[in-house]
């Protein structure tokens, strides 16, 4: 069903040389054409894909550059990066959740049934997958009143995840096992709280004082650590934070002074994306698009932008507005994809770290 991305092992094998080397400097990469925005990585950090600034997915590879798949977006990518899902317009122009199946041809997921009703012009949205992309997660509609997490199989099509208090809820992320997925459920005042679901059994999360935190973003494979943003659900807090839940211990928040070349602006910490064993974090010091991206190694946290610089790239993202999110990080937390305002456009990027005993 799904499209098998042909490499071409000479090539693959020249860039894992170069770019996965064991030194002690990262290496980053600006991704050309400026139109690419990542969204996720696989392949063990050798396959991006992502949307177009124009409309469209697309996937790259060194080998490749750019290949558009059609489609209106790419969200996500199977961890041997042979099968991407995203989202594509059906024949009378509403947007579902699909499976690239190669060329300009997606297959598309619909919503809970045949009789569901778009909402204008979306029926779903993928946003995440299992390892082997057998589960697609996202949010589906039927009508405008309420939106709901979805869960998707090939033996079950899309079913609904439910919602704990009748609002509505959507599913951001799937463990690499498929038994948890994670994402927010509205509160009455409108604010995201993190949600999970465990084997489709849903849970909020809370933080030490028992209230709920803002909406988590990622799980790892095994669904035992999760992260997202504000440990304080509607709480203006002086100084903004992300969290962690670690299955065992609880939650533990990550706050995020504002440094002073920044503006004064109600920034949020977002933790989007994380290794498998939770060492390596990706996400961004965010006010809207006025965002800079963020990485905590071993918990603690630097600006992307600063880290580089201070570890044998002093060039890195020279001329760029902002370093924008770091949207996915392969599982041995050593290659990450983000996108930013660059020089002349928003644009992707690719970062390799160390290895953890070079950093």
């Amino acid at each position: 069903m799904a499209r098998r991305l042909t490499i071409v092992a000479i090539t693959l094998l020249v860039c894992a040389g170069l770019l996965r080397a064991d030194t002690a400097t990262p290496f980053f990469m600006e991704l050309q054409p400026t139109e690419m925005l990542p969204r996720a990585v696989g392949g063990n950090g050798w396959v991006s894909v992502g949307a177009l600034m124009n409309g469209g997915g697309f996937y790259w590879m060194p080998n490749t550059g750019k290949v558009a798949l059609g489609g209106t977006s790419a969200a996500a990518i199977s961890r041997d990066g042979q099968t991407i899902v995203g989202n594509a317009l059906d024949s009378q122009g509403r947007e579902n959740a699909a499976i690239w199946i190669g060329g300009q041809n997606w297959q598309l997921l619909g919503s809970f049934s045949k009789q569901a009703v778009p909402c204008d012009r979306d029926y779903s949205s993928a946003y995440g997958t299992s390892a082997d992309a057998t589960v697609i997660v996202g949010l589906a509609w039927d009508g405008c009143r309420l939106a709901r997490a979805f869960r998707w199989e090939a033996s079950t099509g899309v079913v609904s995840l439910g919602s704990l208090t009748g609002r509505s809820t959507r599913a951001n992320n799937i463990s690499g096992d498929s038994h948890t997925i994670v994402g927010w459920e509205e509160h009455a005042t409108g604010f995201r709280m993190g949600a999970k679901w465990v084997d489709s059994d849903e849970q909020l999360i809370t933080g030490s004082a028992g209230g709920p935190v803002g909406e988590a973003f990622a799980v790892n494979r095994d669904g035992t650590l999760i992260s997202g943003s504000n440990c304080t659900a509607g709480v203006a807090a002086p100084i903004p934070t992300g969290w962690v839940w670690k299955s065992g211990s609880g939650l533990q928040c990550f706050p995020v002074e504002r440094p002073s070349w920044l503006r004064p602006l109600p920034y949020s910490v977002l933790m989007q994306a994380m290794s498998d064993d939770g060492l390596v974090i990706g996400g961004a010091y965010s006010f809207g698009l006025d965002s800079e991206a963020l990485i905590w190694l071993d918990g603690q946290v630097y600006f992307l932008r600063d880290y580089l610089r201070s570890n044998g790239l002093p060039d890195a993202f020279r001329g760029w507005i902002n370093t924008g999110f770091i949207t996915a990080v392969t599982p041995d937390g050593r290659t990450l994809v983000g996108y930013g305002a660059g020089p002349t456009g928003f644009q992707g990027y690719m970062v390799v770290l160390p290895d953890r005993g070079k950093r």
